[in-house]
């Protein structure tokens, strides 16, 4: 039984593989196709949509061939990496603005941004996915850093903070005198490490199956230059999105650390049994953080205006 459910898992490595790589290849291809045309928000909306329809189909759909962890394994991770790319979108709002890329520009810079953050993610998912197998003990540093992002994410607090450091990088790069397309794909790039070095430890705290921490993260990357477009002056009034991230990165934190403690076989400390959390308890910790933070946001943004 355990060679034919690797045969299935090697089948479905190559499909999903070869489904993925096709969706990617058309996206890219319609947008160097358009690259010279700006993009209209009704364009934006339907591949958004299908986006999000796609990642949620795939989740339903691996839930009947699977089980149910694995089903909302997937969603938790998906949903929180999506969560991370939407504040990795923000990102990329103030250096194209910073820079005043041309709107049809943008759409290139867009491309190569997305494809960057997907090499750098497969890289580190690759090295984590190494270094769990090897070392158990790893989680321990996955869940520290997780709780010092969290830590430093919800003191930092406003996007102020993010707009001063991405205004020096480019200020840096200008004076070296590179065209300002240029540093818009180095400072793409080097915002894509900084993330990717987010979310492995993120995702890889609500699972270590590689198959479910792949797909996850690249249903979270597709579609985001659609988003970029659609949601526009929105990204300004979700002004709670990164506190509701750092919440979720320090609960993912704990649980890293409670979940390393069980690989080492210590179960309690203290006399104080250490809990283990669900992957169910897990998805409801982020749907409502997500929630929370965004309703809100869209109140008090409604209420200032």
């Amino acid at each position: 039984m355990h060679y034919a459910l690797l045969v299935i898992t090697n089948s479905a490595w190559i499909l999903t593989a070869s489904i993925l790589a096709i969706i990617v290849a058309l996206d890219f291809t319609w947008a160097v196709a358009r690259r010279n045309q700006n993009t209209t928000l009704k364009e934006a909306t339907l591949w958004s949509f299908l986006y999000v329809s796609l990642a949620i189909a795939f989740g339903i759909h691996l839930g009947t061939w699977t089980d149910a962890q694995t089903q909302q394994e997937f969603f938790a991770g998906w949903l929180t990496e999506y969560s991370l790319s939407f504040d990795n979108l923000f990102v990329f709002v103030i250096i194209l603005s910073r820079l005043k890329i041309e709107e049809k520009s943008k759409q290139l810079a867009l491309l190569f941004g997305i494809l960057i953050a997907l090499v750098f993610r497969i890289i580190a998912i690759t090295l984590g996915a190494a270094a769990i197998k090897q070392f158990e003990w790893v989680f321990f540093i996955f869940g520290a850093f997780l709780i010092y992002t969290a830590v430093h994410l919800f003191l930092e607090g406003s996007q102020e903070k993010e707009e001063e450091k991405e205004s020096k990088l480019i200020e840096y790069l200008r004076a070296k005198g590179l065209k300002p397309f240029t540093i818009a794909l180095l400072a793409l790039g080097a915002t894509d490490i900084l993330f990717a070095l987010d979310s492995i430890p993120a995702i890889f705290g609500l699972t270590e199956n590689v198959y479910v921490v792949v797909t996850a993260n690249i249903f979270a990357l597709m579609g985001l230059r659609q988003l970029y477009f659609l949601i526009g002056g929105l990204m300004q009034r979700l002004i709670y999105i990164g506190k509701g991230l750092s919440v979720i990165l320090g609960f993912i934190g704990i649980k890293l650390f409670f979940h390393a403690f069980h690989a080492v076989n210590i179960h309690e400390i203290a006399g104080i049994k250490i809990p283990d959390i669900t992957i169910t308890q897990s998805l409801s910790v982020i749907v409502g953080v997500l929630a929370i933070a965004t309703v809100s946001s869209l109140v008090v943004t409604a209420k200032r205006k």
